[in-house]
């Protein structure tokens, strides 16, 4: 099974346009995109977008409507063509790629579930999860082996024999992604793919995906305009705005450290406790006298501590690491305040003077009044 593999994009502008390689150096030297549109005609898709994605993660953009982030996503397998930058894959430049070089790439490294499912309604499921293998030429056997492996995989056994239009949505994009899994890519590029779901099938996706991820260890760049989707899948999230980018992090750092107004608005009403971690608010390990408290796994997300806690004796816990080694304290009133008020807000109210900083893993750095 092939892994993932790491992604590299610097400098990427976008410009769509008659003569777009012209603006790319006023647009680096301020010209807004209204500006461009107004009084040059040209439409700016993105600009400046520096992005490091690891090999095996998932990777989430997001963004209203005409923030770009399906125009970046078609980057990557060069479905559009950048106006200036470089996208570098597993240390390869893509854009040096010959056309069948390109052509290889599209087949082998990537591929792609989308909105709409995108399934070919003269296939039945089993022909729509092969279609890409029999293209690269795998024999008919072994293509019928490998599809019937992930039909089984995203609960389809049965069905594979039926039409897309015998199936129901969400059985349609189980469809697209036992297609893109099957092609065995280190890359799956997912634009909105589950945006078109109804809310309890959509929540079943993802659950899917994550299980799936935690075994493949694919590297999935994943688009939706939902923040709730982007804080539960992705281990990174990027925020589009106009084409640029606004806020990279992971989920700790964009809930906990707005860039600005506009991230705080997206992420007001948010449930906290769902995506916050006991890390990024519980305090260090007291010298002595804490052998007797009840213990929280590192990693635990606000609403599990706050149950075990109220269900508990103390109200006060040692935060563990998967060794069962002590790495931080925490009690029920910093939980509690964290999940209902901001983060700024709630330092206060603990006895925080100072946030200096979170770190990748949303603990805090602070330094007490």
């Amino acid at each position: 099974m092939t892994k993932g593999a790491s992604i590299e994009i610097r400098d990427l502008y976008k410009i769509f346009g008659r003569s777009p390689e012209r603006y790319v150096e006023p647009v680096r030297n301020g010209l807004s995109k209204p500006e461009l549109g107004k009084r040059h005609g040209h439409i700016l898709g993105l600009s400046n977008i520096n992005m490091s994605i690891p090999a095996g993660k998932i990777q989430v953009v997001m963004g209203l409507s005409g923030s770009g982030k399906s125009t970046l996503i078609r980057h990557i397998n060069r479905l559009i063509e950048p106006t200036s930058g470089s996208i570098t894959i597993e240390g390869r430049n893509i854009l040096e790629m010959s056309e069948l070089e390109l052509r290889q790439f599209r087949r082998n490294t990537t591929a792609m579930v989308f909105q709409r499912f995108a399934l070919l309604p003269h296939r039945t499921v089993i022909d729509n999860v092969t279609f890409g293998i029999e293209v690269r030429g795998i024999e008919k056997s072994k293509c019928r082996e490998i599809g019937m492996r992930w039909i089984e995989r995203v609960g389809l056994v049965g069905f594979e024999k039926r039409y897309p239009e015998e199936l129901s949505g969400g059985m349609q994009q189980r469809v697209g992604l036992a297609r893109a899994l099957s092609n065995d890519a280190s890359i799956l590029l997912m634009d909105e793919a589950y945006s078109a779901l109804d809310p309890l099938i959509r929540t079943d996706m993802q659950s899917m995906l994550l299980e799936l991820q935690a075994e493949l260890k694919k590297t999935i760049v994943f688009i939706t305009h939902d923040l709730d989707e982007a804080l539960r899948l992705g281990d990174r999230i990027v925020i589009l705005r106009d084409g640029s980018i606004v806020q990279q992090g992971d989920s700790q750092d964009i809930l906990l450290n707005p860039a600005d107004d506009y991230i705080a608005r997206f992420v007001k009403d948010v449930n906290r406790s769902r995506f916050l971690k006991v890390n990024a608010v519980m305090d260090p390990v007291p010298q002595a006298g804490n052998n007797l408290l009840p213990t929280l796994r590192s990693g635990s997300t606000l609403d599990v501590a706050a149950k075990e806690l109220t269900n508990s004796p103390s109200s006060e816990a040692l935060v563990v690491d998967s060794s069962g080694k002590p790495v931080g304290m925490v009690s029920l009133r910093q939980i509690t305040a964290a999940m209902s008020s901001p983060f700024e807000k709630d330092a206060a109210e603990l006895g925080v003077g100072a946030i200096d900083s979170v770190d990748a893993h949303g603990k805090r750095t602070a330094r007490a009044t």
